[in-house]
């Protein structure tokens, strides 16, 4: 008798065991991942649209540019799949080493052998078997450090504050990258008024943030061309102001429905970074009206899960790592959007999950991997 007792004790023991695993397993946010991913299929889709000209021009392979994109998406898939299981309050622990090996990597780049020096920016690193961009990699890891700094209320931290921006922001600058330096100012800013600091303080920072970008928009030629282009889009029509008169062109021809996939004239080396920055130019070219107001609700859904998932956290850390991953979405998107319609001056800044680009869309994954696993673990 206690033997059949101790067998059905143990048979139910070990259902139990698999309800909870199965429990874990599937109480993620699935609309949230099936929002990324689909988003993600579509821009490798996208990517081979809109490179084909620029491959058979570059590599005389048409598949170049849809065949790496491929390649970071499988590689994506599995960083998101670790992260998505891995227990996010060990980032926790990894805060405060992921940020010094990022500081690190970020003056690497000025480093001859290591460093890759491309159309005057020092913003690559040959790590043999990929090229890595580490300005990609302090989104994340600054957004990690904020959230294990911030769990904790502090009286005092407003100029340790400021230092540590000079710090990440400085190095950023350097290489020179302003459209990221305004990403990360940009999500940085956002924590600290989400971790509940002081009205007062952003009553200092964003006229001094402000006047310190308007600085640098004025001391580089490039960028004070690209703030003329802005303000008089008719200057240097076949110059500085090229770029965004066939972005507005390409969006400007795609009507209500668009001309069809696939059937871009833009693409064929009349807008410059058609498979990057600019890819949503080819888009709106393509599907129109309609399909570009697709991409802008498939963004919205993704920040808005994002911030849902946040405030279903269990603990402070969980809020705030999902809130900074979430307003780095938001951020990105809304900077590269706003430029391809002319609202901001053009920054260079990739689409996220679209755009062409491996450090990127890896590391977005990742971070996307994370608040997957906070989804997991509600309040």
């Amino acid at each position: 008798m206690k033997f059949l007792l101790s067998k059905l004790f143990r048979k139910k023991s070990s259902s139990e065991a698999v309800r909870t695993v199965k429990k874990k397993l599937f109480s993620a946010d699935r609309w949230l991942i099936v929002a990324v991913f689909a988003l993600s299929l579509f821009g490798v889709l996208m990517v081979y649209d809109s490179s084909v000209a620029i491959g058979i021009r570059d590599f005389s392979d048409q598949y170049y540019f849809v065949r790496e994109q491929l390649k970071w998406f499988v590689v994506g898939i599995v960083v998101f799949i670790v992260c998505a299981r891995m227990q996010y309050r060990v980032w926790y622990t990894l805060a405060l080493p992921l940020l010094f090996i990022t500081l690190l990597l970020l003056m690497a780049v000025f480093i001859p052998g290591i460093g890759i020096n491309a159309l005057g920016a020092h913003r690559w690193i040959n790590v043999g078997l990929f090229i890595l961009q580490p300005a990609e990699l302090a989104k994340l890891a600054m957004i990690i450090y904020l959230a294990a700094w911030f769990t904790h209320p502090e009286k005092s931290r407003f100029f340790s504050f400021l230092l540590f921006l000079a710090m990440v922001v400085g190095l950023v600058m350097l290489e020179p990258d302003l459209g990221t330096s305004m990403i990360i100012l940009s999500i940085a800013i956002l924590l600290y008024f989400f971790s509940g600091a002081p009205f007062r303080h952003f009553s200092l920072l964003i006229p001094l943030i402000a006047l310190v970008i308007g600085g640098l928009a004025l001391i580089a030629p490039y960028r004070m061309s690209r703030l003329t282009t802005f303000f008089n889009p008719h200057y240097d029509p076949l110059g500085a102001s090229y770029q965004i008169r066939q972005v507005l062109l390409g969006l400007g021809s795609g009507g209500l429905t668009g001309v069809g996939i696939g059937k871009s004239r833009q693409k064929y080396e009349y807008l410059p970074e058609a498979n990057t920055d600019s890819i949503f130019a080819i888009i709106g070219e393509e599907t129109g009206f309609i399909g570009g107001a697709i991409i802008i609700f498939s963004y919205m859904f993704i920040v808005w899960r994002g911030f849902r998932v946040a405030s279903q956290a269990p603990d402070p850390f969980g809020r705030l790592l999902a809130l900074g991953i979430s307003s780095w979405v938001a951020v990105q998107t809304i900077i590269n959007l706003g430029a391809m319609v002319a609202l901001i001056p053009l920054t260079g800044v990739p689409l996220p999950f679209i755009s062409y680009g491996g450090s990127s869309f890896i590391v977005l994954l990742l971070a996307m991997g994370i608040v997957s696993n906070i989804s997991k673990e509600k309040s």
